[in-house]
């Protein structure tokens, strides 16, 4: 059941694989994946519906008691006789009592309103678990995106340097070539693919990392394809940001919210200080002068030493401190949004730099015209292996700078506690 709810849920996404272990996936649909499939945040879910049930529990009257005592099992022969034993039943003593529990000044109505605040702050405490692990996820995914890319473009090398090594073989053979240029290239073959080997190594880990989160099997090895470019998507505005994360980051909705409980809790505990009832009814058969005897009464606590100014003092306090951390939280927000927002301005910025260059378009053709003119020696061995180191250099700043955009504008959207542009991201 599992397995077919499992299969259905990747081509209700539009996966297709290569083959039965590797799946090519875009953002959107990776996301899909960790948002139906995660174990966490189901299991972080479920706590709403935890305090659903506080709340229907704080709803419910207390239930009423009822006591039986005073049964006469026993009695002399003299009083048998006296009472004939035939109706002895009917001068048994026994007394019943029910007793009904009663809050007063609102208390049951104040506690639920507690509960209901209680409820909103386990919402928010899953949005803000939704946050944190969504933020993981995505950058999880830039890592992996980054390391392909890279992956590419040390394997791209590393077949022009066997090919180069082949042609050399050759020539060295036929004793055109000394055998140090062999060398030479075998080196820089050697060093290349230690560092495809040492990179896969890491995406490994990423990818392990990423079915464990979107909860995969882990022989399942993950692609992620390209995204839309919105190359017009404009940010808010600094200030409108602040806005935004006012209005939506969790852990201050949290806050104000805790303002709010304690608020509540405050007005319950003054309402603790009024005493509450307890309603009683009595039936005592033959206990007295009266044959059946029916009696009601109340009974309840007198404030005299208790009136609960422990607690009204609690909640005060809390009230008060719970204000101040609310100031303090948003003055941090404030000034984290400041700092992600300048470095994902600074990130983009030198990236449509470096991108507008056409330098980076004409790379990989250089890199097979370099092989050929080394194989004519139109070049020399050690041109051609600095034009390769500098390929490789250019190529992994732009990816870093390409991750480093990512990353900072997913850290942008973590602090404001809002998706912002979604196709800001580039592939």
């Amino acid at each position: 059941m599992k397995r077919t709810f499992f299969l259905f849920l990747l081509f209700s996404v539009g996966v297709y694989s290569q083959s039965s272990d590797t799946l090519r996936l875009n953002r959107d649909e990776i996301e899909t994946i960790f948002l139906r499939q995660n174990l966490a945040l189901i299991a972080e879910k479920m706590n709403v519906s935890i305090a659903d049930a506080e709340i229907m529990q704080a709803k419910l009257w207390d239930n009423p008691s009822l006591s039986i005592s005073d049964v006469n099992l026993w009695a002399t022969g003299i009083q048998r006789e006296v009472l004939r034993e035939a109706d002895a039943g009917n001068y048994t003593q026994f007394a019943i009592e029910l007793n009904q529990f009663i809050l007063t000044a609102g208390k049951r109505r104040k506690n639920v309103a507690v509960q209901q605040v209680s409820k909103e702050m386990t919402v928010q405490q899953f949005g803000e678990t939704l946050r944190g692990m969504k933020t993981e996820l995505r950058l999880r995914i830039n890592e992996i995106v980054y390391i392909q890319h890279y992956e590419t473009v040390l394997s791209g090398q590393a077949d022009v340097l066997a090919k180069l090594i082949t042609a050399y073989e050759k020539q060295v053979q036929n004793g055109n070539l000394s055998k140090g240029e062999l060398l030479r290239l075998q080196s820089s073959c050697l060093e290349m693919e230690n560092e495809l080997y040492q990179l896969r190594i890491e995406l490994n880990g990423h990818l392990k990392a990423l079915n464990a989160l979107l909860n995969l099997p882990a022989t399942y090895y993950i692609v992620v394809m390209p995204g839309s470019v919105n190359e017009n998507a404009i940010l808010p505005v600094l200030v409108d940001l602040f806005a935004i994360a006012t209005e939506n980051r969790p852990d201050m909705k949290l806050q104000k919210l805790q303002t709010e409980r304690f608020a509540k809790s405050l007005s319950f505990e003054k309402a603790q200080r009024v005493p509450d009832i307890t309603l009683s009814a009595t039936y005592d058969h033959y206990a007295g002068v009266w044959k059946n005897y029916v009696g009601f009464g109340l009974s309840f606590d007198l404030p005299v030493f208790n009136r609960n100014q422990g607690n009204i003092k609690i909640a005060t306090f809390g009230l008060e401190q719970s204000k101040l951390v609310e100031q303090q939280l948003q003055n941090t927000i404030f000034n984290e949004i400041a700092e992600v927002f300048g470095n994902y301005e600074q990130s983009l910025t030198f990236y449509r730099k470096i991108s507008d260059k056409k330098i980076l378009l004409e790379l990989d053709e250089m890199r097979d015209v370099c092989a050929k003119n080394l194989i004519n020696r139109n070049i020399s061995m050690l041109e051609f292996i600095d034009f390769m180191e500098s390929y490789q250099k250019s190529k992994q700043i732009f990816l870093e700078t390409q991750k480093a955009v990512n990353n900072n504008f997913e850290e942008l959207q973590y602090v404001v506690g809002k998706d912002l542009l979604q196709l800001q991201i580039i592939n």
